[in-house]
């Protein structure tokens, strides 16, 4: 009975606290690259859920709330988990930063310490073989979502972000990045339930209004996001001659509210604008403008003229490096 006992709740551990390590379990870093199934359940589960809208069907209220909550999370990731955790390309209040990470949590793209830390060692090994998600080395298929499904590429490296593990609060939230996408769940279910309850000349019910925000909007978020690893190396313009493949690509700067900016980033990703020049739109350093007049952040970090005289005047380059 004890034995069960235990091994159930190792199992428990092992699903909940993305940090438990089994004393008898290997490294993940002596791990092959291949899909972790248990790993891989939350979005098989968050891709299959997108089929319930045959049973649920469609309203205007469901399509645009699942729109709005699209762009209201993907700035959550461009704005806070990149710009912010990964980059610290702003400053804000200890309180405001546990906001950005919940909000970002929302997204089902795992906690904000996991996300910074994945994408640091992507800055340093930008399309080198050490790159987990270099669509140059991989592939598409991997450099999208299969990096994501690997045993290896799970733990968190926090090694290599000094600067947010002194927040035992982000901590908690990085080590159980289950439970605020469940809050979310909960949430858009009680919002659904309360339509259908008190406004049901709206025609939206409680799970269609669940099935278009949870799994519908949230996969293709998550896509969205994805896209800046799979394709920002591989289709676009270059402007400057950085060591590694990233592109500019309007089309993929309108998805993401401005990361298609990719090679701009990668030329100087210590700023918190993206689009360098005029034309290049960007709608995440817009808002993070508007946030720092109310004071919630500041500090943000400019492009130094010597790289902005050097967007306007040099030459696109060839696609090849």
């Amino acid at each position: 009975m004890l034995s069960h006992l235990k091994s159930i709740s190792i199992l428990f551990a092992n699903w909940w606290d993305s940090d438990y390590q089994h004393p008898d379990a290997p490294d993940p870093s002596s791990l092959p690259d291949s899909v972790d199934w248990r790993r891989t359940l939350p979005f098989i589960f968050l891709h299959v859920g997108c089929l319930a809208v045959f049973w649920v069907g469609i309203s205007p209220v469901v399509v645009v709330a699942a729109i709005a909550l699209y762009f209201i999370r993907m700035f959550a990731i461009t704005g806070f988990y990149h710009r912010y955790f990964s980059h610290r390309t702003y400053k804000t209040s200890r309180t405001f930063q546990l906001i950005l990470c919940v909000l970002g949590n929302t997204s089902m793209q795992r906690g904000s310490l996991w996300w910074a830390a994945t994408h640091r060692h992507h800055h340093k090994h930008a399309d080198r073989e050490e790159d987990i998600h270099s669509p140059v080395i991989s592939g598409f298929v991997w450099s999208h979502i299969g990096w994501l499904t690997s045993q290896r590429n799970f733990p968190t490296n926090y090694k290599a972000i000094p600067d947010l593990v002194k927040f035992p609060e982000l901590i908690f939230l990085n080590r159980f990045d289950q439970l605020v996408p469940i809050l979310f769940g909960v949430v858009m279910l009680s919002i659904g339930w309360a339509l259908e309850t008190l406004a049901p000349s709206l025609g939206t019910t409680m799970w269609q209004f669940f099935v278009w925000t949870f799994f519908i909007s949230t996969t293709v978020l998550l896509h969205g996001t994805l896209f800046i690893n799979s394709l920002a190396h591989v289709w676009g313009k270059r402007r400057f001659n950085t060591e590694d493949d990233s592109r500019n690509n309007f089309f993929l700067a309108l998805i993401t509210l401005g990361e298609g900016w990719h090679n701009n980033h990668h030329r100087f990703p210590h700023s918190t604008r993206q689009g360098f020049l005029p034309h290049e739109i960007d709608p995440t350093y817009y808002i993070l403008k508007i946030l720092s007049k109310f004071r919630l952040v500041w500090d943000l970090r400019p492009v130094p003229e010597a790289v902005l005289e050097e967007a306007r005047t040099s030459p696109l380059l060839p696609a090849e490096r």
